[in-house]
């Protein structure tokens, strides 16, 4: 519970401290005398954003703390120990806002951050005020309310990150199926290509090999006659030049019989004439392959022509159209593994559909049935609160995927398999009604006042008291299933009196025997219940507004203060007698 409160330089206030208790407190006083600053102080403690305006005219800083009791192994105790943040003596919060506008946050004196402050004082008190009634006329806030009132919220994040895996993983099969769809148009041309170069079969250097042989072929003539004319020379002709040197050899021999260094001579040249003679045949085999087919040149020409065309269309040499040949291929195969990424992800959005399907589906029947139990609770404490006659129903719809709207009447059948359009981010139930990040569920909280009346939405019918009181039905409703210790009412008596204002004060009262419940209120026939009443004033001290707040613990102050909320500056011993009834009452 909130056991103190210190504000010090915040709007009006220069610096009070309020020592609160268990049981049901109230904050009485003239309007504008800072009674809702209090509840904003408590706010900002509790992690709402915080603004330089909120800092008291001239000073630098705004200091607001609050020490909060919790119970042992309660959620804020578990969280502070994991953050290695002793909790035994309690949690004390301390917000300092520079005119400037800068904020730090102090968490039992070590700083902290505003997410953290939030998940620590999420559940140490919740505040009801002008705002939060507000909030209840909007449709969007009802299925939040709903959730919360039937344990749903875990199972609603459940859908809430299935849909968020499945729509960004359809967003990317869309834009590779477009991908695809692209590289396909442009499938047939690349295959074009690569079997253009892979049919002409061309090797490494092929261009200059090819160049030398058009080269031979041209001279082929020339090559062939001189050929052929060196192996006459050499063999074939009378007197060739193995005849000679063969006559000059055996003259040598036989005067080598006489002088032995002419047999030398002659040894070496039969080593000459065995020259000749491979050489001779050297030449006849080399003539024997003369190419001299004038068709041999034109192929060899339409050769060089092919690869020239493809060197030119494909980078100017062979190895840059060897190197477009081997990117071309692995542009091919990359569709392919397009087509199977596209695959997995179809897989994986097919296995999701069916989970939030099964999800969105569970989720619906929670809520249906805790529909029905908020409802009939919530007539329960509306007659309580002297609306014996009206209504309040949660409505359920849903929204197919063609965008209308239809009233959901009963739950779908079919397999649990969810639909989805491949062209959207749709994502449907086997009946067709879409999933929401939220769920399949359309809810809006309606109210029949008085009886032959139309169900309307809240925004519609309910008055400034209506709303009042439905606002505190639900806190009786939700307050059963909530873990909140502390519950703040700011001004829930607005648009009510007379014996409904005794109705409020009494279901206040009921509230603060389960929770520590804190009021702000004008109305005496409330205030007359509590347990603990504050007394807020405003006075100008040194030509400065200050707000102060007393602790009303005689009787005659609270008889004082009750007759000031009934009669105004003017008290009259018959509104003394009153005041005094008025706490007689409340106290038996």
């Amino acid at each position: 519970m909130l056991s103190e409160l210190a504000i010090k330089n915040f709007a009006i206030i220069d610096d009070i401290r309020i020592s609160f208790k268990d049981g049901f407190s109230v904050l009485t006083g003239e309007t504008g005398t800072g009674k809702s600053i209090i509840v904003e102080a408590v706010n900002l403690l509790l992690g709402s954003r915080a603004s330089a305006d909120l800092v008291r005219a001239g000073c630098d800083n705004a200091e607001l703390e609050a020490f909060f009791d919790f119970d042992e192994h309660s959620q804020a105790e578990t969280i502070l120990e994991e953050q290695g943040i002793d909790s035994s003596n309690g949690l004390i919060v301390r917000r300092v806002i520079s005119s400037l506008g800068k904020s730090r946050v102090f968490i039992n004196s070590r700083q902290s951050t505003l997410d953290f402050l939030k998940q620590v004082t999420h559940n140490l008190a919740g505040i009801s005020s002008q705002h939060a009634h507000q909030g209840l006329l909007k449709k969007e806030n009802h299925l939040d309310i709903l959730d919360e009132f039937a344990g749903t919220t875990d199972l609603k994040n459940g859908v809430r990150n299935l849909y968020q895996t499945i729509v960004p993983l359809k967003k990317k099969i869309r834009e590779l199926k477009e991908s695809l769809d692209t590289k396909r148009k442009e499938q047939d041309f690349l295959e074009f290509q690569i079997n253009e170069i892979s049919d002409a079969a061309i090797v490494p250097h092929e261009d200059e090999d090819l160049e030398k042989k058009r080269d031979t072929l041209l001279n082929a003539s020339k090559i062939f006659e001189a050929t052929n004319r060196s192996i006459h020379e050499i063999y074939d002709r009378e007197g060739s030049l193995i005849e000679s040197l063969s006559f000059l050899r055996n003259d040598m021999e036989k005067a080598g019989t006489v002088d032995e260094s002419l047999e030398k001579i002659a040894h070496q040249l039969s080593g000459t004439i065995f020259d000749l003679q491979d050489i001779a045949e050297q030449l006849r085999n080399f003539s024997s392959t003369i190419d001299l087919d004038p068709a041999s040149l034109e192929t060899t020409d339409q050769r060089l022509d092919l690869i020239s065309r493809l060197k030119r269309k494909y980078g100017g040499s062979l190895d840059a159209l060897f190197d477009e040949y081997e990117a071309m291929q692995k542009r091919l195969s990359h569709t392919t593994e397009i087509e199977k990424q596209i695959i997995v992800f179809e897989k994986d959005i097919q296995q999701g559909l069916k989970v939030i399907d099964q999800k969105a589906k569970e989720l619906s029947t929670l809520r249906k049935i805790s529909g029905e139990k908020l409802s009939g609770l919530a007539r329960i404490e509306l007659d309580a609160l002297e609306m014996a006659k009206a209504e309040f129903k949660v409505a359920f719809s849903t929204q197919s995927t063609s965008q209308s709207t239809s009233q959901s009447t009963s739950q779908s059948t079919g397999q649990s398999t969810g639909q989805s359009n491949g062209d959207s981010d749709d994502i449907a139930t086997t009946a067709g009604e879409k999933i929401g990040p939220n769920g399949m569920d359309k809810v809006s909280f309606l109210l029949r006042p008085n009886p032959g009346e139309a169900l309307k939405p809240l925004v519609k019918i309910a008055s400034g008291g209506e709303l009042s009181r439905i606002v505190l039905a639900l806190k009786a409703v939700l307050s059963k299933t909530q873990s909140l210790e502390t519950l703040i009412f700011d001004e829930v008596d607005a648009g009510i009196g007379g014996a409904t204002s005794e109705k409020v004060g009494l279901k206040l009262k009921q509230l603060s025997q389960k929770h520590q419940v804190i009021c702000i209120t004008h109305l005496a026939q409330i205030a007359k219940y509590a347990t603990n009443q504050f007394r807020i004033t405003k006075d100008v001290i040194n030509e400065r507004t200050c707000t102060s707040i007393v602790s009303l613990k005689e009787e005659t102050e609270r008889i004082e203060e009750i007759a000031r909320m009934i009669g105004g500056t003017s008290i009259s011993n018959a509104t003394l007698t009153h005041a005094r009834e008025l706490l007689d009452q409340a106290s038996s």
